[in-house]
């Protein structure tokens, strides 16, 4: 069985994957996970896949437009935005307006994926203008930019400070209740195990899978 999942549900899904394999003996869960607009091209264009597993709306909506889901997507956590900085950082900003500070590099994901739409909706609710060192392909890729030290902060995921561990700091800024994002999940029309993938959706929504998601750090839908 192939998920495809966004990349900010990396750990979670990797941990529940391990449990599905030992509750279900004999099946593998592949797991390709990166930026929800490229999985959404993926699918489109006809990469296998049982089941898709979206970091917002717009990119499910792109695959459920073209008739690839089988039924009706459901919501199954939510995520919000941080500021994630190192730790041992002089002058760490302690709010959105002080990534505007001369001389900061910040990374934001790029706009055409889910935490880069919820940053620009941050940014907008802030009123703050940001003209970012670069743009990039998915959470994981803006995380890291700041974890090797190639940028001072980075506009990420809740659930990705805390995956990073002690490697970076959160700082949590009042507009990021104006951009929380919604997480899709569908079984796919085309998928080669449709039994299992319906059962490891299940497991999702499950209140041992929400218990996962929540440890991760992710909200309620």
């Amino acid at each position: 069985m192939t998920v495809f999942a966004a990349a900010s549900l990396k750990e979670s899904f990797t941990a529940l994957g391990r449990k599905f394999e030992k509750d279900h003996p004999g099946t593998k869960v592949a797991f390709s996970f990166g930026g929800s607009d490229t999985l959404a091209a993926s699918i489109t264009a006809g990469a296998p896949a049982d089941v898709f597993a979206a970091a917002g709306p717009r990119p499910m909506e792109i695959v459920t437009e073209r008739g690839e889901t089988a039924g009706a997507p459901a919501a199954f956590v939510r995520n919000r935005l941080e500021i994630a900085t190192l730790p041992d950082a002089p002058d760490k900003p302690a709010s959105l307006k002080d990534l505007t500070r001369s001389g900061l590099k910040v990374v934001l994901c790029d706009r055409t994926v889910p935490c880069g739409a919820a940053a620009q909706k941050a940014l907008a609710a802030g009123g703050v203008e940001l003209t970012p060192v670069s743009y990039e392909k998915d959470v994981k890729s803006a995380l890291n930019k700041v974890v090797l030290k190639e940028a001072d902060a980075a506009l990420v995921y809740r659930t990705d400070v805390k995956a990073a561990g002690d490697k970076v700091q959160g700082v949590d800024f009042p507009e990021s209740a104006r951009a929380v994002n919604d997480y899709p999940i569908a079984l796919l029309k085309n998928a080669r195990n449709a039994e299992a993938a319906k059962a490891f959706i299940a497991l999702v929504r499950s209140p041992e899978g929400q218990r996962v998601l929540a440890e991760a750090g992710f909200l309620k839908p």
